[in-house]
């Protein structure tokens, strides 16, 4: 509750310099209030291109976010056990990683039609976090659990459950919730630059085109609240997972 009571308060003092600061410039186009981009919001979310937008966007990451969590994970199960494999893909993911997201962005532009740039964006940033990851909760994995399992008859799907994921999920589910902010905001990121017809990138694309600032915050505060709602809605799912 105490934590909960620090974190309102903080919200309430950063919404309250923010008016000021608003009150102070006296220019929406600047810098408009958070009354006027709470009232733009509303205005956004009564029409259907909004959620129309929300959703695309939305199909977008969760696509590139869920192939790329399925081909790290398993690519990470082959190159911890297979040393060539992992020579070779180490270098790969390292460069991965390293590469800005804007290059990216420009490369897939120049290969890929401009709707599924945002996918194939949200993947390269997700694919090496959750392989880096995985593998190594797997090479952390206790060897002598998995020798006594062995000596104790167990069969290779008990040894996966009671010994191998166990000791995987504590590396796996940090990097998910990583990757899925990092997901989320390249895929924004990659629809401003390649403005498919629909998508929240685009909105605010546009909404800065025309020097619409309330909707350009409105957008912006939808984007950070959705992204929120699907942390939560994994940080669910993983606890499920771990009393499971």
């Amino acid at each position: 509750m105490k934590k909960n009571g620090r974190r309102l308060a903080a919200v309430i003092i950063l919404i309250g310099v923010w008016a000021a600061a608003a009150g102070a410039m006296d220019s929406p186009l600047l810098l408009p209030g958070p009354f006027l981009v709470v009232k733009t919001l509303v205005s956004l979310m009564g029409t259907g291109t909004f959620w129309l937008a929300v959703c695309a966007t939305l199909g977008r990451v969760l696509l590139g976010f869920g192939v790329a969590a399925a081909i790290g994970a398993v690519l990470a199960f082959f190159t911890a056990r297979l040393a060539f494999l992992r020579a070779l893909v180490s270098p790969l993911m390292s460069v991965a990683r390293a590469t800005p997201v804007a290059s990216f962005i420009l490369l897939a532009l120049v290969w890929m039609v401009k709707g599924t740039v945002p996918v194939f964006v949200a993947f390269v940033m997700v694919a090496p976090l959750v392989w880096a990851n995985v593998e190594q909760g797997i090479r952390e994995t206790d060897g002598r659990l998995l020798e006594m399992a062995q000596m104790y008859g167990f069969t290779k799907r008990q040894i996966r459950h009671l010994v191998l994921y166990p000791s995987v999920l504590p590396y796996a589910v940090p990097a998910l919730m990583s990757a899925l902010g990092m997901a989320f905001k390249s895929g924004v990121a990659a629809e401003v630059l390649c403005r498919p017809t629909l998508g929240m990138g685009t909105a605010l694309y546009n909404a800065k085109i025309y020097l619409e600032t309330p909707a350009l915050l409105a957008w912006t505060a939808a984007v950070v609240a959705l992204s929120m709602v699907l942390e939560a809605v994994l940080t669910r799912i993983s606890r499920r997972v771990k009393s499971w």
